[in-house]
């Protein structure tokens, strides 16, 4: 009897012992870094609980799960939207939502994240229904501030602050995407060929700047050349005539000079016929005068100057 006795009472320790186990395991509650919890006591609302230790009334208090107060990121699958001259786009769209009241996002609503997505959607059709495809590609920021302002407002009696929401990709019709790109190309295009044109426009441009001002250049040397080469002879045919006045030359020596000079005329391939000067007489008379007072034979130099013609070749 006594043996019975001590195993009822070792059996019931070892229950009170698990009792009271499960009471501490079901009193006694973590609550992590950024999370939340909610308490009901007897199924109704009691408090909320904040990261840290905290007891529970066993088998009256009950915990919900917790939730996760940091920002969330949700990416939302391509949706079908018909713009306003009617083409359809497929739109990927992200969220960036934050839990701000437990109570309200646990009580509110009864899937916070599906009532996101389906409010994106229909928000999203609704904004990129009133622009065409082109104003729809464009104007993402404006969008995205439409989608966060309408998603904030109503998402705020849901515990639920929205802080972004971006449009991933806009993908048009196949057809639609075929002529854009048929379209860039010919823009590509003809902004090559413009760029082509001003480039050839602008080299023809300097070329010939560069040939006007060598042309410039070349004149105006040719002319300082010119100049240079008048000065000279000037300079030249100055020095000889005070040469000539220094040396005081007589009248027999300018005679003589005179007719070594006449000669020369006939010197070119061109001259076929020459004329000879008047003053070839007075000079010849000079020269007799210095040789023995006799005047020349005017035939006779005419009949030398004759024969100098004859020895001039023709060409």
């Amino acid at each position: 009897m006594d043996n019975a006795g001590s195993t009822a009472l070792a059996v019931v320790l070892v229950v009170l012992i698990i009792f009271v186990i499960i009471v501490l395991v079901r009193s006694v509650r973590i609550v992590p870094q950024a999370r939340a919890g909610v308490v009901e006591r007897l199924g109704k609302y009691q408090r909320t609980l904040n990261p840290g230790l905290t007891i529970l009334i066993p088998f009256v208090d009950r915990l919900l799960p917790l939730l996760d107060l940091r920002e969330q990121v949700v990416s939302f699958p391509p949706q079908p939207v018909i713009t306003e001259d009617n083409l359809v786009v497929s739109i990927d769209t992200v969220v960036y939502f934050q839990v701000t009241d437990a109570r309200a996002a646990t009580y509110e609503i009864a899937n916070y994240i599906q009532a996101v997505e389906q409010l994106t959607t229909t928000t999203l059709r609704n904004v990129v229904g009133g622009l065409n495809l082109e104003e729809a590609l464009t104007s993402r920021d404006q969008i995205n501030g439409q989608l966060r302002g309408v998603l904030d407002e109503a998402t705020g009696r849901w515990g639920i602050r929205v802080s972004r929401v971006e449009l991933k990709a806009i993908d048009p019709p196949h057809s639609i995407q075929d002529s854009m790109e048929k379209q860039m190309r010919a823009e590509r295009d003809r902004r090559a060929a413009i760029l082509t044109a001003e480039g050839t426009k602008q080299s023809a441009i300097l070329t010939a700047e560069g040939q006007r001002q060598a042309a410039i250049l070349k004149a105006e040397g040719e002319a300082k050349a010119a100049i240079l080469k008048a000065d000279g002879e000037s300079q030249a045919i100055q020095k000889v005539f005070d040469a000539i006045h220094k040396g005081n030359p007589d009248q027999k020596l300018l005679a003589y000079q005179y007719l070594q000079t006449l000669p020369k005329l006939a010197e070119g391939t061109s001259n076929k016929l020459w004329i000879i000067p008047s003053e070839v007489g007075e000079a010849l008379k000079g020269i007799g005068s210095a040789l023995g007072g006799t005047n020349p034979d005017p035939a006779a130099v005419g009949g030398l100057f004759d024969e100098t013609a004859a020895r001039t070749p023709e060409p």
